[in-house]
């Protein structure tokens, strides 16, 4: 896999609140013409994208912002987390209890309460910038 797009609406919130998780910024473009709407579609496509990459550089997100067409909002806004499709991404944290706290400052709030898998994993859903869903994972085991 080469990364994972997800369409925000502020992206400076979005790149933030991914660095607060620990990915770096690996570059960042605005995309217009001819390739974007091909690829995505529509026509007159205007973006900014920033891509992250996780620390140990296996894995990437795309956080794109659409200036045109405008972003179309989600329906319902914040679907639950049972929604077909591709609805969340999960990370490796250390210490799940300091991240809660550090996306908090982000906007984050928990889904539901951190559950202990056996005495393998500790595991929460937040959902972030832009209604995205984000999963913790913080083996313990």
């Amino acid at each position: 896999m080469d990364n994972v797009a997800i369409v925000v609406d502020d992206l400076a919130a979005a790149v933030a609140f991914f660095t607060e998780l620990g990915l770096e910024k690996e570059g960042e473009a605005e995309m217009e013409g001819i390739v974007p709407d091909q690829m995505v579609g529509l026509d007159g496509v205007r973006s900014a994208i920033v891509m992250m990459r996780t620390p140990d550089g296996h894995g990437r997100l795309e956080l794109t912002k659409f200036h045109a067409p405008e972003a179309v909002a989600a329906q319902p806004p914040h679907p639950a987390p049972h929604t077909l499709g591709l609805h969340r991404v999960m990370f490796a944290v250390d210490d799940i209890d300091d991240t809660i706290t550090r996306l908090r400052r982000h906007g984050a709030e928990l889904l539901g309460q951190v559950a202990q898998y056996e005495n393998v994993y500790r595991l929460c859903d937040l959902r972030g910038p832009s209604g995205i869903i984000v999963a913790l994972a913080e083996r313990i085991g």
